[in-house]
């Protein structure tokens, strides 16, 4: 419902038809009942549309517009796979075409498909234009790309939103690439790199439809992998794109890189010049999204001036400390190290002065806003614990000996961390039985995000440490809070505050194996 943009009724219709259950008829209520007959009409209003386009393309009227996809050096399985079409030079073609299916001017209206104003009345969005069908998972038509063959402005034109094309969760090419073999996602800039890229045997590559990728698109891609390669265009506003998408990406958990293309200025120049193989050279050594900020961010300096190279180098310290874990710091000091030509321990001293600068002394007045950021931390840490334990429930065992659901500073934490917890002791693993335990939409998008909190580590090793450096965390915060609400005649809970000092201590000795 959320993603493609269905009802509930629909939803369920598809996952029935993918199982080969029948289902019952539902009854709607008469709202419910437009709604499903509008989007069912618009649907076919599309498939009827890009029937015709593809028919122009290969139509006498078509032959312009083949001949500019041949020379985009397009194969006729190419086209023939993403639907590709022609829409005509007369600016009332499609729209006397579909009255003749009989088709209201309202429902053409809705699907998007129209302009209407005073003087023409109504009139074809798209005219001479080359058609690229906008597919959804599904594989349904859901709207249209129509790029121009000459120098006419807008050069990409797309469908309007409508009752079942929104553009800001939808990407192109994504029902053929989320069947790719492929553990990661190409992420392009438009339609003829994605088209190009499939030609040439990337078939994982998606892109946004007219707009900057959105934290809805980010999540739509965490649906489908772990980790995305930006392959945006070289040019200044390739670069703009990858540093407005990158902190989109890692909020939703995935790990992003950024794939140079230069000299060259798109997938497709490279392509054509340097071959498939070079391409894929250039996948496997995609920088890390951090780095590409800092070298983003170096050309910003005079690195040859001592004054400007040194406040470079607080800029980077200052960048280095937006990470929680301490193993995450350590690894980027690590290859900033080696990257700029800093020592380990004067970066790694940078950091902590950037580090202590947030922490008041014991004498000063505690600042208001250094709870929030602790707060933030600590919640960050247990939204781990969570994830990890779905990811591992083996390590249940491992966890629950130091860690009690009250350790949850939250109280939807705490609850989902009971629920979690008693599953596991139970042997059971549902994540999704817990999440829809919740009726409000808000909370259950903030329980499954306890269950999808990533952190960036290098290998099994490192997050063992991550792990145990994690369950510290979470422990001694439990602590102080239940210290500072003990009261001095309560014997059972100075007792209990004991042994989980206790086993904070002996949490040093603990080895913990993925």
């Amino acid at each position: 419902m959320e993603y493609e943009n269905y009802t509930f009724p629909e939803a369920l219709k598809l996952l029935a038809e993918r199982a080969g259950i029948s289902l019952p008829e539902q009854e709607y209520s008469e709202e419910a009942r437009r709604q499903r007959d509008l989007k069912s009409s618009v649907r076919d209003i599309n498939k009827t549309a890009a029937r015709y386009f593809y028919y122009m393309l290969r139509s006498p009227q078509g032959a312009k517009a083949m001949q500019y996809l041949k020379d985009r050096h397009l194969s006729d399985e190419t086209m023939k796979k993403f639907g590709l079409g022609y829409a005509g030079p007369y600016s009332d073609a499609l729209y006397r075409y579909l009255k003749k299916q009989g088709i209201s001017d309202q429902l053409l209206k809705e699907s998007g498909l129209m302009q209407v104003n005073e003087k023409q009345g109504m009139y074809d969005k798209f005219w001479n234009r080359v058609m690229f069908p906008i597919m959804d998972v599904n594989n349904k038509v859901i709207g249209f790309g129509g790029r121009v063959m000459g120098d006419a402005k807008p050069k990409y034109l797309n469908s309007p939103e409508t009752v079942i094309f929104d553009k800001s969760r939808n990407l192109y090419g994504l029902n053929f690439a989320r069947t790719s073999k492929k553990k990661y996602l190409l992420v392009c800039e438009g339609y003829m790199d994605v088209i190009s890229m499939h030609q040439a045997g990337f078939t994982n590559a998606v892109a946004s439809l007219g707009t900057a990728l959105t934290s809805q698109h980010a999540v739509l891609l965490k649906r489908y992998t772990d980790e995305v390669i930006l392959t945006y265009d070289s040019d200044e506003a390739g670069v703009r794109a990858a540093l407005r998408a990158i902190p989109l990406l890692k909020a939703a958990g995935i790990s992003a890189k950024v794939l140079h293309m230069d000299p060259y200025k798109d997938p497709d120049e490279f392509i054509k010049a340097l071959g498939t193989d070079a391409f894929q050279e250039r996948i496997d050594r995609a920088e890390n999204s951090f780095l590409f900020e800092l070298s983003v961010l170096q050309k910003s300096y005079d690195m040859k001036d001592p004054d400007s190279k040194t406040k470079f180098f607080q800029a980077v310290a200052a960048k280095i400390a937006e990470f929680e874990m301490e193993i995450e710091r350590e690894n980027y000091i690590e290859a900033v190290t080696g990257r700029f030509g800093i020592s380990f321990e004067g970066m790694r001293k940078m950091v902590m002065n950037v580090l202590m600068q947030g922490v008041p002394s014991r004498k000063a007045p505690v600042r208001a806003q250094s709870r929030p950021e602790k707060e933030d931390g600590i919640r960050k840490s247990q939204r781990l614990i969570l994830t990890w334990l779905t990811e591992y429930p083996k390590l249940f065992p491992v966890v629950s000996a130091y860690i009690r659901p009250d350790d949850f500073s939250d109280e939807l934490y705490r609850e989902v961390a009971s629920m979690l917890f008693e599953q596991l002791e139970h042997g059971e693993l549902n994540p999704a039985k817990i999440t829809n335990h919740f009726m409000d939409p808000e909370q259950q998008r903030t329980v499954a995000q306890l269950f999808n909190t990533a952190v960036h580590v290098e290998s099994p090793k490192e997050q063992e440490k991550a792990i145990q450096e994690t369950i510290r965390k979470v422990m001694e915060h439990g602590i102080a809070q239940r210290t500072s609400a003990l009261d001095p005649t309560d014997i059972e809970g100075l007792q209990k505050l004991v042994d989980a000092k206790r086993r904070l201590q002996e949490l040093g000795r603990l080895h913990i194996s993925l």
